[in-house]
């Protein structure tokens, strides 16, 4: 339990970070940031084989990770930045002129913990297969793990990749995907409803299972059974549960929050339900 507590203050300094980093610039997408701060805090903390030492973009020998829904980029660069990856310092330079914290990731500026741009919604997964099927032709034993929103699988191409890594069974990849039923335009469920993620994954081929996305406890434990799925001859997926906005009252129960910055006075209101854990930057 010590463990998980300690993932938990982490992620509530993440979440500190992301407001700060949006409120700063009056731009960013602080909702989905905010939901998915538990997930990535424990698979970079906890879960994945990489340390801001190996780290190699062409992530020989050691576990990739693909943030497919790139607009969350606040919630990565701050957990990129935590586990030492670049100086926390750096997260003060979000979105401006020639930092190389873009509103998306990008590669030309070799930000460390980033192996591609993203950011062009549906595009992930297929990278993904491409690292998965690279690492079984060299006989690398380490995973590609990736992060899709909810609304971003209603891209036809992710489909196709789903397909591709069935039938390849490329069973080194664990996706998840971030189901807070929210995406610009409102709930996925009345923009583009995509019905039971469960069997439509298992239909595709997958392993699938499920988790409480803003559960730390949960989270780890999800990630720690996809681990032990791979290498069955099937890749696997996890159907993750947030809530956007998570942590900030106001930023919860709406999509409202998807891409737009808090003033100055939200900004102060949602600090301070965040307790500074790990000191600001």
């Amino acid at each position: 339990m010590e463990k998980i507590e300690h993932l938990k203050k982490v992620a509530t300094q993440v979440r500190r970070d992301i407001v700060r980093m949006v409120s700063a610039v009056n731009s960013g997408h602080p909702g989905g940031s905010l939901g998915c701060a538990d997930y990535l805090v424990a698979l970079y903390f906890e879960i994945m084989d990489q340390t801001p030492e190996s780290f190699n973009i062409e992530g020989q020998n050691q576990d990739m990770f693909f943030l497919s829904n790139g607009h969350i980029s606040p919630v990565w660069y701050s957990v990129l930045a935590r586990k030492g990856y670049f100086p926390v310092a750096e997260l003060g330079t979000f979105r401006r002129i020639n930092s190389r914290l873009q509103g998306h990731p990008a590669t030309h500026e070799g930000l460390p913990g980033i192996h591609i741009a993203s950011g062009s919604l549906g595009q992930g997964l297929s990278v993904a297969c491409g690292a998965a099927l690279s690492k079984k032709i060299n006989g690398d034993k380490k995973l590609v793990f990736t992060l899709h929103g909810d609304g971003e699988i209603q891209e036809g191409q992710i489909w196709e990749a789903a397909m591709f890594a069935a039938a390849k069974k490329l069973d080194n990849i664990i996706s998840t995907i971030d189901f807070n039923d929210k995406q610009i335009d409102g709930p996925v469920s009345e923009v583009l409803n995509e019905g039971d993620l469960v069997a439509k994954w298992t239909a595709f081929g997958w392993d699938v299972l499920t988790a409480h996305g803003n559960d730390m406890e949960d989270v780890v434990r999800a990630l720690n059974e996809a681990k032990s799925r791979t290498g069955k001859g099937k890749p696997v997926m996890i159907i993750m549960k947030t809530e956007m906005g998570m942590g900030v009252d106001f930023m919860m129960h709406t999509h409202a929050w998807h891409g737009k910055a808090p003033n100055s006075e939200q900004t102060e209101k949602a600090l301070a339900q965040l307790e500074e854990t790990l000191g600001d930057y």
